[in-house]
Formats: C-alpha cells, sequence, structure tokens
C-alpha cells in the first residue's frame, strides 16, 4: 500500500484501561515471535509499515476503538512486548516527552552492535519531513522507531491537528525508501482529507522544491528586493 488509507482517527479523552494494556502486550509478543519465527523481522517491519495492517492488528489486540489511540497505545504495546530476545528488534520512543529520548535510546542501542548516529540521523529525517517537509496542519507528538539487529527500521508517527481534533499517522519503512525528499512514506493514514496542504515530498513538487534551495542560496537581500514584505521583515530583523 503505498501513500493511501482513509479511516477516522478523532482524538478520545482517557487513557486505555489497564487491565486490557495488560493482556495486550503478551498477544502482541507472542504474535510478534511468531511471525518472526515464521518469516523474519523484516516481515514483521514490513507489516508494521503498512497502515492497515497496522490499523487490524490494533483491533486484533483488543483496542477495538480506531481513533488517535490505535496508534499511541499500540505502539506503546509493541514497545513493551519487543525484545532483541524474543524477537531481534526492538521499539523506542513514543508520544510527548518520550518521542524526544529517541536520540538517548537509539545510541544506546551501541551496545547491541547497532550503528547509533546512524539511526539518529534516519529518525531526525523521519520527523523533519513529517513536521515541515509536509504541512498539512498536523503537529507531531508521537514518533516511534523499529529497529531489528540487522539495522532494517519502520518508523510510525502521528500528528495532531487541534483545530479538528483529528489524528493523522505516517508510517516509513526501510525497505521502500530510495529518498528522504521524494515520495518517502510506505503509507498514510488519517481521517481528514484537505483541500489546502503543502506536499513538499509529492513527486509534483520537485520543481517547488528546486526553488526553494535556490532562493536559500540567494542574498537574503536580494531576495527582499524580489518582494517588499520580506525585505521589510529582513530589514527589522538587522
Amino acid at each position: 500500500m503505498k501513500r493511501a488509507g482513509v479511516a477516522d482517527l478523532k482524538l478520545h479523552p482517557g487513557k486505555a484501561p489497564h487491565w486490557l494494556v495488560k493482556r495486550m502486550i503478551p498477544m502482541a509478543s507472542a504474535l510478534c515471535e511468531f511471525i518472526v519465527d515464521e518469516f523474519g523481522t523484516q516481515e514483521l517491519l514490513r507489516r508494521l509499515s503498512d497502515p492497515v495492517w497496522f490499523q487490524a492488528l490494533s483491533n486484533v489486540l483488543g483496542y477495538d476503538w480506531d481513533s488517535s489511540g490505535s496508534t499511541t497505545v499500540t505502539c506503546g504495546v509493541l514497545k513493551s512486548a519487543l525484545t532483541f530476545e524474543n524477537h531481534s528488534m526492538v521499539g523506542v520512543g513514543g508520544k510527548g516527552a518520550a518521542s524526544r529520548k529517541v536520540p538517548e535510546r537509539l545510541r544506546a542501542l551501541e551496545d547491541y552492535g547497532l550503528d547509533g548516529s546512524r539511526l539518529i540521523e534516519i529518525s531526525k529525517a523521519v520527523a523533519k519531513v513529517d513536521n515541515a517537509g509536509v504541512q498539512d496542519g498536523y503537529q507531531l507528538y508521537q514518533h516511534v522507531f523499529f529497529v531489528d539487529s540487522e539495522e532494517n527500521w519502520t518508523v510510525v508517527q502521528q500528528g495532531m491537528d487541534y483545530i479538528s481534533v483529528d489524528a493523522r499517522r505516517y508510517h516509513w519503512t526501510s525497505f521502500e525508501i530510495d529518498s528522504f525528499i521524494e515520495e518517502p512514506h510506505s503509507g498514510l493514514i488519517s481521517g481528514q482529507v484537505k483541500e489546502a496542504t503543502l506536499d513538499m515530498t509529492s513527486r509534483d513538487s520537485h520543481d517547488c522544491r528546486k526553488t526553494s534551495v535556490d532562493i536559500v542560496k540567494e542574498d537574503p537581500v536580494r531576495v527582499g528586493n524580489s518582494c517588499p514584505e520580506l525585505g521589510q521583515s529582513w530589514t527589522s530583523l538587522k
């Protein structure tokens, strides 16, 4: 599935029941262990990168509210369930403060022989693209990085539109990405299809990306002379 998928991911208040999460973790561990044993870690990472399969997994584990919690709760459960010992892969990150600790957690994976610095750069690039490269009104607040012992990875992150109270989930995987700049997502799922969205990752935005780079390389004064409003802003900054 490429860059597709629509579902209602509304923000629901409150937290997932503790008794449910407590049951979801061992179920997720057993299911993921079976997939890894039968097909390997790469297959599990591919499946996690499919937004529809991910949504189905959330339901199978018992979280049958198709809301923003489908992402945050399921990712949290998987992060708790996955271990190098049983699954040859782990998940790091989460929402809010946990998402900001991803570099620290990836650096710690160097103890397992992984290239933490490289994984950190990938994590930052993925987050930057969905926060800045795709300007759709959704602010990222959740970022989970799944990686196996061979440094294959899948990222599942989510943004929130605080006006519509609607979530948008972004999926990435190392198996399908040829470029962080053009058409990088393995899947995207959202309940809102907006008319006004600036997607600098779209193949149709090639000329726009080139023009943006050219402008950045220009002398700010020259850019200001071409656009008086920008010139005034630049002058006031000086």
